[in-house]
């Protein structure tokens, strides 16, 4: 578990609490997640986002990187 140690200056404290909490959220989600949306021609380097999920908007469909392209997961074509 992830607290504020007693080395933090107080100063820095209310932004390492907030710090912890976020990542308390990554860590454990209590709700869904809300999903990166874009369309087709702004999706990001594939390359950059491997193992990564994304709406791509204007074909409503989902994508997943596969580390060397988009792949749709309604028909499997790269996008």
């Amino acid at each position: 578990m992830l607290t504020v140690g007693p080395d933090v200056p107080p100063a820095l404290r209310p932004l390492v609490g907030e710090l912890v909490e976020a990542v308390r959220v990554l860590r454990e989600p209590g709700a869904p997640t809300r999903i990166f949306a874009c369309d087709a021609a702004d999706l990001p380097p594939a390359k950059a986002w491997p193992q990564t999920l994304v709406l791509v908007a204007d074909l409503s469909t989902l994508a997943v990187s596969n580390g060397s392209a988009w792949v749709r997961q309604d028909t499997g074509a790269i996008l």
